[in-house]
């Protein structure tokens, strides 16, 4: 039987992008086991991943020693050890742990002793995107296609059994009004749309059927929050939500508004209504970091930006129209 380790040790949009994967080796492989190794901010989305058999939490072993580590991989009697995210240490252990098939990408050169397996492509260059790019590495368990972004849609996988533990009325929550989230920041992940933009976009939004409620961390809301309107459909849970919270919020809302984050990302999974707002310069574009989902829709100000298409600092995407993301929003929800 086939035991599978997906490793992933980077953010929640890196891993939400990783996820298709394992509905693809769960479709030729149904037997298989699919271990995902991650860290401790991405734990409350794999565990909703219903493809994943066991979640590993890098950051519970990464203080253990090498040795501690090398027995502990061998007695999970993994057979694929497939690095999405390149980690010397443990492509290192993989190969120590005697892990017979180790897959990595053929551009580190530390893969170039630990994996016996080396797929050659680049992520840069190309016109995938990132969710299509990861499965070049499943070509050495003979699955050679490239799915098509309808097909990664539909292998998702995903399902929020936690969500019962979400209080909505503890967070003031309407359940009769359509919920928007607004996501204004990204912890330096991506280019913004700009705090002004999205005060102007809660002004625009300021209609009784509607209840506003933006998200983000509390080092995050020290830029917006003495900013933001008052407002009676506004909600700042800004720095007050666990990852877990977040997660059920955005399964319990009926859009979210945000840059290239892992909110954006989670919200399209769970086929919502996402507005990604990009910057058009490659490698940062939409074509290669949209949000996976059937609702979800990316804006640009100029996808032919000459300044971006040069892979210049450009600030075009401030210049994205609030009245155009309202406009879009209410045409999704009707």
């Amino acid at each position: 039987m086939k035991k599978i380790c997906i490793s992933r040790t980077d953010s929640i949009g890196d891993v939400v992008l990783t996820l298709p994967m394992v509905g693809w080796l769960k479709e030729f492989y149904p037997n298989a086991q699919v271990i995902f190794l991650g860290r401790t901010y991405t734990q409350p989305i794999l565990e909703i991943c219903k493809g994943v058999d066991q979640v590993l939490n890098y950051d519970h072993l990464e203080s253990k020693t090498d040795k501690e580590l090398i027995q502990f991989f061998k007695e999970l009697s993994i057979t694929h050890f497939i690095h999405v995210f390149p980690n010397k240490r443990l492509a290192s252990l993989a190969k120590k742990s005697g892990i017979p098939n180790r897959i990595g990408t053929s551009h580190r050169l530390f893969h170039l002793t630990t994996c016996n397996h080396r797929i050659n492509f680049t992520r840069k260059g190309s016109n995938l995107h990132e969710s299509q790019l990861n499965f070049n590495l499943l070509k050495p368990l003979g699955l050679k296609e490239i799915p098509s972004m309808a097909e990664i849609s539909a292998f998702l996988n995903i399902e929020n059994t936690k969500r019962n533990e979400f209080d909505e009325k503890q967070f003031g929550l309407d359940p009769d009004k359509l919920r928007i989230i607004l996501h204004p920041k990204s912890q330096g992940s991506a280019v913004e749309w700009g705090i002004p933009n999205f005060i102007s976009l809660i002004e625009l939004l300021n209609e009784k059927q509607i209840q506003i409620i933006i998200t983000g961390t509390e080092n995050e809301a020290k830029f917006f929050r003495s900013e933001l309107p008052s407002q009676h459909n506004l909600i700042d849970l800004s720095g007050k939500l666990t990852l877990s919270e977040l997660v059920s919020l955005i399964e319990a809302s009926d859009a979210l508004v945000a840059a290239s984050t892992g909110p954006l990302h989670i919200a399209g999974v769970f086929n919502k209504v996402a507005i990604g707002l990009f910057s058009s310069r490659r490698p940062i574009h939409p074509g290669r970091w949209k949000p996976i989902g059937l609702k979800s829709i990316t804006l640009e100000y100029d996808e032919n930006c000459t300044k971006c298409s040069k892979d210049q600092d450009c600030p075009c995407i401030v210049s994205i129209e609030p009245e155009t993301v309202k406009e879009n929003l209410l045409r999704l929800l009707k």
